[in-house]
């Protein structure tokens, strides 16, 4: 098995490489697959992202979010607590401004921003995934430790914890390290992978 970091730049070469049409393409078929889904469909407050070097792109299904009056979120990086992230409200009328990694963030005041408690679905954005719902990210750790307290509920588990990946990023095996949150499912432009069984996803 290739160690993570041969995997992350296999993959993220992959990802560079897709056409704008392939991109508009599993984009949509994202948006579907998750439009489907009931914790999608009963959700209220859904944190998204906005696509970063190559990642899939969830814009259809902010835009359909925005249409049923689900409010959407964006990851922050957190000023108090570095190594983690709030959520900051996002419609068409926010302004945004990079941050210090040159991702595009909400320009809002952090009386605004939120904890990953408040919010019923998060999509996380990953470099490569398993069928176990083990998750690859770019090496920063912020999810993780942003959701660890998941970790030590047992019978409330909010939010539920989804993948958007395009289906070239799916590979054998993943070993689990003891900080990697472990993902409800991985929604793909090909196919939906439910990894725990829960059943608002069924």
């Amino acid at each position: 098995m290739p160690t993570r970091s041969k995997i992350r730049k296999i993959i993220r070469a992959q990802r560079r490489n897709l056409s704008d049409k392939e991109r508009r393409i599993a984009a949509g078929h994202v948006s579907k697959r998750i439009r489907r889904l009931r914790v999608y469909r009963n959700c209220k407050n859904i944190a998204v992202y906005l696509p970063n070097d190559g990642e899939l792109d969830l814009t259809p299904l902010i835009q359909h979010a925005w249409i049923m009056k689900k409010k959407c979120y964006l990851p922050v990086l957190d000023t108090l607590i570095t190594d983690q992230l709030r959520f900051a409200p996002y419609n068409q009328n926010t302004y945004l401004r990079a941050n210090c990694y040159g991702i595009p963030e909400p320009d809002v005041s952090t009386r605004h921003l939120v904890r990953a408690y408040s919010l019923d679905l998060v999509l996380v954005p990953l470099v490569a995934f398993d069928i176990d719902g083990n998750r690859l990210g770019m090496g920063g750790g912020f999810y993780d430790r942003t959701l660890s307290y998941l970790r030590n509920r047992r019978y409330w588990h909010k939010p539920h914890i989804y993948g958007i990946a395009y289906d070239f990023q799916k590979v054998g095996t993943l070993l689990r390290q003891p900080w990697d949150m472990p993902m409800n499912g991985i929604v793909t432009d090909k196919q939906v992978y439910l990894t725990r069984k829960i059943s608002s996803t069924t």
